[in-house]
């Protein structure tokens, strides 16, 4: 069995060792950071450590850095021109829409379907 220590020890509620549900509440760090931050750190072969230092790190490398490169370089590429560069052509901030989809009876039953779903689904993740 591999565990999830904190800092140099175990996680230890009776000994007040460790972040727990209200601890991480009172740090008004986002639920969808701790959720991030607890599956890329999650034991799977080894124990592991835990520590507010490994929590920035991987915060300030992995979701500001990479995500925000990524969003960038998407939103970049559907803003370019696409009459300026024959080689990266891009869709000049408008994404082309597929005509009559909109009305179409799978797309609106989809469309209500995956609003269920995500309302159910954020729903449950705030319980």
């Amino acid at each position: 069995t591999e565990y999830l220590n904190y800092e140099a020890g175990k996680f230890s509620k009776s000994k007040g060792i460790g972040v727990f549900g209200n601890d991480a509440k009172d740090t008004n760090i986002p639920v969808e950071v701790w959720r991030y931050y607890l599956l890329t750190n999650r034991p799977e072969v080894s124990d592991t450590l835990f520590t507010w230092v490994d929590l920035q790190a991987k915060l300030n490398s992995e979701l500001l850095s990479n995500l925000g490169n990524f969003i960038n370089r998407v939103l970049s590429y559907i803003a370019k021109d696409p009459d300026a560069d024959e080689k990266h052509v891009g869709y000049g901030s408008i994404i082309p829409d597929a005509p009559g989809a909109e009305s179409h009876v799978l797309t609106k039953s989809l469309g209500e379907k995956v609003g269920n779903y995500v309302e159910q689904y954020l729903e449950a993740m705030e319980k």
